[in-house]
């Protein structure tokens, strides 16, 4: 295996459209396999604003589209000197209009034409419900893997999907075993994975790496999954990881430009909304790999132009619904984006609406990452649409009103911290700390659970413990009626009949053109500027 110079060396020389480096081009019992990773495409069809971190200041770019993205792979499978496969990681079923209002089956021949050989379900597979879930799945050409869905009911032990693939290519004998966010069913609304059981990988991963290596053959072993970069590099250095090569990781959006070293495996992540393709290159001789690059391909509009045929394919996705979706509804001065940990200008937007219109004394919105950035052209404006509200809201859910305590707000606070935060990788959700109009709090990430919270502050005034407050949140469905956004015990919970879309169009007509941008709402004493990531303890930066 190449050292780490080499390697790096190696992924900045290799990249679609280039040859590999002289050093990979080896005669005799040499192989080639090239891996191209997707993961979080949310849906997004169409070419969008990307938000990149440069030198310390947010940067935007048009990333994305599927018939520009079909362009880089068909290059890339054009170029490569041996087998190539593309894989997805999940979060691809949801998170844009089209896919919403399809649940899923609009974007099932999109992906299909782009020829995807392996796909997982991702967290937000299941926001449709298991059997949707598995209607849409049934449809994909390529191979399902999963090895932590369970059946609820009969056989407790029946997975929904294979728990693993193997594939002959170009003389590699390559396995893949798939594990999607075992938190799922607490993360989201519980009813989206009723009929499901969610194990942990701990619990079969060395099972199914014995089965790979000695019962398939494998000359490789890829952990394929939907858990997020932090609970993926806490895997790759658990022993029962010992004999997996890559762990293939999506979920929380990062983009590693390199792959991070855990004890047993490497760890990579592609970055979302189909804006970038992760590719690894592998050289490998008499079954050990000897050389390997990988790079972080950016989807570039002007680096590939777009196919026609997909071109034409997502137009027809589109029709259905283009005249309801293009309708403009407002427009913003700022850019809207949600890619900070903490506070996002498009998720204050978000909660002011929902102030203005019920005026109670805190609005909460969970955290999310996904829908991709919406910026002003030259004209100092853009046009919010129907089509990108869905993006930033796939969900249209019901508002909610309940009373809280002081107390409760504070005990909620710090486990909504730790959810983000947890000392142990292993417990940190793959989501991001939950959005807020009405409350300012001040905390430390770095301290234990129960001591992060160093200030709450409501209308401007201190929280007082006795003191009750009126709260509004979105509807989770399946949760009790006296829980909103993952707290317990709200007194008075009434749900009001108005559901969310409506709220922010009424709120843009209204104020048109908003101008969101971070306040400081939530301030982190010990994370310098604008927080990126969780990821904590290595060279990785977002950018």
């Amino acid at each position: 295996m190449s050292n780490r110079r080499d390697f790096i060396k190696a992924g900045a020389l290799a990249g679609a459209g280039l040859a590999l480096p002289p050093a990979m081009r080896r005669q005799g019992q040499v192989q080639h396999l090239t891996i191209l990773h997707t993961s979080d495409i949310h849906g997004q069809l169409e070419t969008h604003d990307e938000f990149f971190w440069e030198d310390g200041r947010a940067v935007f770019k048009k990333r994305g589209g599927f018939a520009t993205l079909r362009t880089l792979i068909s290059s890339i499978r054009r170029e490569a000197r041996g087998a190539v496969l593309l894989v997805d990681g999940g979060d691809t079923l949801h998170g844009s209009a089209v896919a919403a209002l399809s649940e899923g089956r609009a974007i099932v021949p999109l992906i299909n034409k782009l020829g995807y050989d392996l796909v997982l379900p991702g967290n937000w597979e299941v926001v449709y419900g298991k059997s949707a879930m598995m209607r849409d799945f049934r449809m994909y050409s390529a191979a399902k893997i999963c090895a932590n869905m369970y059946h609820v009911g009969g056989d407790a032990q029946q997975l929904i999907f294979p728990p693993w693939q193997v594939f002959n290519s170009g003389g590699v004998r390559a396995g893949f075993i798939g594990y999607n966010d075992p938190f799922t069913g607490t993360r989201q609304s519980p009813d989206y994975s009723r009929g499901i059981r969610f194990g942990r990988p701990e619990e079969s991963l060395a099972r199914y790496v014995r089965v790979l290596r000695e019962e398939q053959g494998c000359t490789l072993v890829f952990v394929l999954s939907h858990l997020g970069l932090t609970q993926q590099l806490n895997l790759a250095n658990q022993p029962y990881a010992a004999g997996v090569d890559y762990v293939l990781g999506g979920d929380t959006h990062e983009r590693t430009r390199e792959p991070l070293q855990g004890r047993f495996a490497r760890v990579t992540e592609p970055g979302a909304f189909g804006s970038f393709v992760g590719r690894l290159d592998l050289v490998l001789e008499n079954g050990r790999i000897k050389e390997e690059s990988y790079r972080l391909l950016e989807v570039d509009p002007e680096r590939y132009p777009e196919d026609r045929e997909m071109r034409s394919m997502v137009a027809a996705a589109k029709a259905p619904y283009r005249r309801r979706l293009r309708r403009v509804i407002g427009r913003t001065t700022t850019p809207l984006l949600r890619y900070y940990v903490l506070e996002t200008p498009l998720d204050n937007l978000i909660t002011d609406a929902l102030h203005w219109r019920f005026q109670t004394d805190l609005v909460v919105s969970q955290g999310f990452r996904f829908c991709p950035p919406l910026v002003p052209g030259p004209g100092g404006s853009a046009d919010i649409t129907r089509e990108y509200l869905w993006s930033a809201l796939p969900i249209d859910a019901e508002v909610k009103r309940g009373e809280v305590t002081g107390t409760q707000i504070r005990s909620w606070l710090e486990r909504e911290l730790e959810n983000v935060f947890a000392t142990e990788a292993a417990e940190r959700f793959g989501g991001w700390f939950v959005r807020y109009k009405g409350m300012k709090v001040t905390f430390r990430i770095k301290a234990t659970m129960g001591n992060r919270v160093q200030e709450v502050m409501i209308g401007g005034r201190p929280l007082e413990a006795a003191r009750i407050y009126s709260m509004l949140a979105c509807e989770r469905e399946g949760d009790p009626e006296d829980t909103m956004c993952r707290m317990k015990g709200v007194a008075q919970p009434r749900r009001l009949h108005v559901r969310l879309h409506q709220v922010m169009e009424d709120y843009l007509v209204r104020f048109s053109p908003v101008a969101p941008v971070i306040e400081g709402r939530a301030v982190a004493l010990d994370a310098p500027g604008p927080l990126l990531s969780q990821v904590e303890g290595t060279s990785y930066r977002f950018r």
